[in-house]
């Protein structure tokens, strides 16, 4: 750091000039402690020269001084800011309005003063520089990006968070209040689009050149804001949203699908019940609830199916309502379940939501135990295990089991829009069946379906990127029964660099067991294993596998329990997808391998690990990391 000495001060203003007849002179004026006047006269044109470098040298190392003391000032007060960041993130998550607001501001003050320091003729100049001026400019946008996003994305937040309460989500007879959300809306969209600038800016700061501990920095604040976008990103959707969806411009019906997991489809399970919900103002009412008996099969497709989807599920996805959900894509599946029913029923609903009973088990730790008309006592720890096991033991009629389900949902939904819960279990469990794709959501309206679209709730085959290739795993029952209750599911996915051009070798395993009791042909009902139909003995389970590679990923062999087998090969929506059945007797596991070969060179195995969707079961699928030799992949 330059520091100036208390003991000697000189200024020196140089100048020359020709007079007429050519000959260079220059002048002088030096002050220095003795306080001596020296005049023009006493120095030589060499000395002149010579103290034009001195003065030019010590320019130079003054704007360095100037540049590296306001550069470790601006890195100063980035450091305050980011602890004043963490406190306010603290407080927001505590509720505390005035200590979010108090740290808000200081952060405010932090990045405004580090903005300043990096902001003036001297920093831009020194920013032409070579290697320097990179490091410089990397620095300075790093002070501007952070400036607008506290601006226009954190200090907007925080005020939403002080002024919203989780509890004025709460239905109750009035319905929702929609008036908070039409108010936060402005702030929290202006704060997405903010938090998205910021973060494109902040990957577009070239790293190259960069020194270690900024290059680091700027990692870190890409990653700090891609976390943070995506999360806001969230919630500038449901804003968005949830006003028009809720009925605040006016009435909306929505058709229900209650996925049976005990019976798999792509997306979950059979509609095994429906119902049509009516809202209008925040106001939801369950106007009339049917089951999938009631809908007969349609001769032909009752909507036009893309090509693909009838060579790998068939016709069927469009004549039964049991079968919308054969393809892993929801938005054709809602379309079909709300052709159907307007064709039963006459209504043409305005959407389509599905739910799970394990997404209900997450909302029934909100409400609490809710009592059945059968007097049946309902908790977050039963209900999977009695509406997927225990009802088909109790009732072999499927018209009781039918009614049973149907109270069920009226009595979770009336126990849910009565308003007597806990509002933040209720959001924590929405988000947490979101997550798993136990709950979808789709809309007729084509701007609304938009905004869904790249979330969860959208149900679409999974999108990959550059930086993070995913493959989709898919279950559907080929047994015509209940027995997926006992199937279990393990996914594993790896990737290795085994060729000269980069490109890596992915390899999944999907691995399958039959969980269910060595006696399950006797000790299960009929009705749960199906008794023989479509050729599966009884307690078996039969599955159909679908495995959707990510884009441009090329099928190259696959191994079942280590032997190599053919697979069915085909696509959909421009992703290759393997097919395969398998059927397990009680107790028998297996696991097939699937290789596959990505399009773009990635040089490093260990970055952009493959991620995994797939069918959320009764159990949920577990998944893991998988290493991969490149000598024999298939072992």
């Amino acid at each position: 750091m330059f520091v100036a000495s208390p003991y000697f001060i000189k200024v020196a203003v140089f100048g020359l000039f020709a007079r007429a007849d050519g000959e260079w002179q220059g002048f002088c004026l030096d002050v220095n402690m003795t306080g001596r006047r020296v005049s023009s006269r006493d120095v030589s044109p060499r000395r002149t020269v010579l103290w034009v470098l001195v003065a030019g040298l010590f320019l130079v190392v003054c704007a360095g001084a100037w540049i590296g003391i306001r550069g470790g000032l601006a890195v100063h007060h980035l450091n305050s800011a980011a602890t004043a960041a963490r406190e306010a993130q603290a407080a927001v998550l505590a509720a505390d309005t005035g200590g979010a607001e108090t740290a808000v501001s200081r952060l405010h003050d932090e990045v405004h003063a580090a903005e300043g320091l990096t902001d003036d003729p001297i920093w831009a100049a020194a920013e032409s520089l070579p290697w320097a001026g990179r490091n410089l400019a990397a620095l300075r946008d790093v002070t501007t990006i952070l400036t607008d996003i506290t601006d226009d994305a954190v200090t907007p937040v925080v005020h939403v968070a002080g002024r919203l309460d989780v509890k004025q989500f709460t239905p109750d007879g009035a319905g929702i209040d929609l008036q908070p959300l039409l108010e936060a809306r402005p702030d929290v969209l202006s704060a997405d689009a903010s938090l998205k600038g910021g973060l494109s800016s902040a990957e577009n700061i070239d790293r190259k050149g960069l020194i270690e501990p900024l290059a680091d920095a700027v990692d870190q604040l890409v990653d700090v804001l891609g976390d943070a976008s995506a999360q806001v990103d969230v919630v500038a959707r449901a804003v968005d949203l949830a006003p028009g969806m809720l009925g605040a411009d006016g009435p909306r019906d929505y058709l229900v699908l209650f996925q049976n997991n005990a019976e798999l489809r792509a997306t979950g399970g059979i509609p095994g019940a429906v119902a049509l919900l009516r809202v209008e103002g925040g106001k939801i009412s369950l106007v009339q609830q049917a089951s999938s008996g009631d809908f007969p099969r349609a001769d032909a497709p009752v909507l036009p199916l893309p090509v693909e989807t009838r060579g790998l599920y068939g016709a069927i996805t469009g004549q039964y309502i049991q079968d919308v959900n054969l393809t892993p894509q929801f938005p054709l599946s809602a379309q079909l379940a709300r052709e159907m029913w307007k064709r039963q029923f006459g209504t043409e609903v305005d959407g389509v939501l599905s739910i799970d009973p394990v997404a209900l088990s997450y909302l029934l730790t909100a409400t609490g135990p809710v009592t059945l008309p059968t007097g049946d006592v309902l908790t977050s720890d039963n209900v999977v295990s009695t509406l997927l096991s225990t009802a088909y033991s109790r009732y072999s009629d499927p018209t009781q089991q039918d009614d049973f389900f149907a109270g069920a949902a009226a009595t979770v939904f009336s126990s849910i829009s009565s308003g007597n819960l806990d509002a933040s279990a209720l959001l924590a469990g929405l988000a947490r069946a979101g997550e798993e794709r136990r709950v979808y959501l789709w809309s007729a309206d084509d701007t609304e379906q938009s905004r869904i679209a790249e979330t969860t709730l959208a149900g679409e085959l999974p999108t990959s990127t550059a930086d993070q290739p995913k493959f989709g795993v898919y279950f559907n029952d080929g047994t015509a029964s209940k027995m997926d209750y006992y199937l279990g599911t393990k996914i594993s996915v790896g990737q290795a660099v085994c060729r000269q051009d980069g490109r890596p070798s992915w390899v999944v395993d999907v691995t399958l067991s039959n969980n269910a009791p060595a006696d399950a042909a006797t000790s299960l009902p009929e009705y749960v294993t199906g008794g023989g139909q479509l050729g599966t003995r009884a307690g078996d389970i039969s599955t159909n596998v679908s495995i959707y590679a990510p884009s441009a990923g090329v099928f190259v062999t696959a191994a079942e329990d280590g032997a190599e087998v053919g697979l069915q090969t085909a696509s959909d929506s421009g992703l290759s997808v393997i097919q395969y059945q398998k059927t397990l007797s009680p107790g028998q596991t297996s696991m097939m391998r699937v290789e596959f070969l990505g399009g773009d060179a990635i040089g490093d195995a260990t970055a952009s690990l493959p991620g995994i969707e797939s069918t959320p079961t009764v159990h949920g699928t577990e998944t893991q990391s998988l290493k991969i030799n490149c000598e024999s992949r298939l072992s």
